[in-house]
């Protein structure tokens, strides 16, 4: 007990490294990454809508088969047009998974509750084996 008390500040720092450790993870967990067989469970289960961020030239070089291309910069402005019915599951995915993240919060903010980002992008979906058109 002698021992705590006199150190009391390396228990605070070793109990403060070990959330930050673990934010990344609580954060992963909510913030509504979404694997590659999930995503499909959704579009066969729940209808979701796969909204693919990518710029036209990458959807045209290989997107998601059925996905609907709404660039990153347009989808504020475009995405009620799309999409109508915001109770709709939302599968958002691009190149590697950093825009749709951020769609995903310009989705939210729009009314888009159940908006999801595919973990990895397109290239998860390649690595999986997954069909992928090209336009």
């Amino acid at each position: 007990m002698k021992f705590i008390i006199e150190n009391w500040y390396l228990f605070f720092i070793a109990l403060a490294s070990g959330s930050m450790l673990l934010l990344p993870v609580l954060k992963g967990a909510g913030g509504g990454s979404l694997t590659a067989a999930n995503a499909v469970q959704l579009i066969n289960r729940e209808k979701a809508v796969v909204i693919d961020v990518c710029e036209p030239e990458e959807f045209a070089a290989g997107h998601v088969n059925g996905a609907k291309n709404v660039p990153l910069g347009q989808l504020e402005e475009r995405l009620p047009g799309v999409v109508k019915n915001k109770a709709l599951p939302l599968v958002l995915v691009c190149a590697k998974g950093a825009r749709a993240q951020r769609a995903v919060a310009v989705a939210k903010k729009l009314g888009y509750e159940n908006a999801q980002a595919l973990a990895g992008g397109l290239a998860a979906w390649r690595e999986a084996n997954l069909p992928v058109e090209k336009a």
